[in-house]
């Protein structure tokens, strides 16, 4: 083993516990998810239901899942179960879709159960599915989305109490320029708002809470040191962006990488983080699911 390499692991191994992570955010488990199926794995995307029972994920391979979560009287994830074989996406002529266009990453869903899916391909769009359909509808394309960056588009995507779409790409193009908002209401696409970049911070999955705040996770990756995760919270008044709080950060190598984020209120009135991550269909990554809670 090289030196460098030797040392890069060893400061990774003798990191203590307690400087794992940072912010209020409390850490309660991490859960790994094993499916034999060959479309299991490249979790982009997350979403659970109210009561934090049922789940829907999204592989960045056009792979839908829906699952049973089942919980103890703590409220601690025992199991997670596949309710059906994932469905697979399709183009609005309902034909599989070719890699370049059928790079699924972001995740809504809606009041009537079906999904909405964001696109961050050759043609950076957003979809809606029915509950139990392939076929894809499309949804009207911001002018602006022709000019995101390759293979860096729209990666996070969040539905408000009102039914409007936020999407955001991973990258915004150069460090220290902002990451734009677009916001799809009344079939009208605007953008209403952007969020500063931070360093090598890259957008990977949104929510809006119970509390109709709007929660970004990001990623940032050191190697073979690993993933860091972050998770911003930001309150939306007017239409306008307030400041931003860091909820979660934690050190390269405690998670692997989370890309999909629901935010959901428990039985005892604590909001919780539930992360997914994408492991890339690699044998030295995991399907991991984990869950934080924030104070009251």
């Amino acid at each position: 083993m090289k030196p460098f390499l030797f040392t890069l692991i060893a400061l990774c191994l003798a990191l203590p516990a307690k400087a794992q992570t940072a912010g209020p955010a409390e850490f309660l488990q991490t859960y790994v998810w094993k499916v034999d199926h060959p479309q299991f794995g490249g979790f982009s995307g997350l979403e659970l239901t109210e009561d934090g029972r049922e789940l829907v994920t999204l592989s960045d391979r056009t792979s839908l899942w829906r699952a049973t979560i089942t919980r103890d009287a703590s409220g601690k994830i025992t199991a997670v179960s596949p309710s059906a074989n994932p469905l697979t996406l399709h183009d609005n002529h309902d034909r599989p879709m070719t890699v370049s266009r059928g790079d699924s990453e972001g995740l809504a869903l809606a009041p009537d159960g079906g999904v909405y899916v964001s696109f961050e391909g050759d043609l950076p769009r957003i979809d809606y599915y029915a509950k139990g359909s392939s076929k894809a509808v499309p949804l009207p394309r911001a002018a602006e989305f022709r000019h995101l960056q390759a293979n860096a588009s729209l990666e996070a995507l969040a539905i408000d109490g009102r039914g409007a779409l936020y999407t955001l790409p991973e990258r915004s193009g150069r460090s220290g320029r902002p990451f734009p908002v677009f916001k799809l209401a009344d079939s009208r696409w605007s953008r209403p708002f952007s969020i500063a970049r931070e360093g090598e911070w890259q957008a990977v999955g949104a929510d809006f809470g119970p509390d109709g705040r709007f929660y970004l996770l990001e990623r940032d990756f050191w190697g073979l040191l690993g993933f860091l995760t972050r998770v911003e919270v930001f309150e939306v008044r007017d239409g306008k962006l307030g400041q931003g709080q860091v909820l979660l950060q934690t050190t390269a190598g405690h998670h692997d990488n989370l890309e999909g984020l629901s935010v959901w209120r428990d039985t005892e009135g604590f909001i919780r983080l539930t992360m997914i991550s994408d492991d890339n269909f690699r044998m030295l990554q995991r399907t991991e699911i984990v869950e934080y809670r924030l104070p009251k």
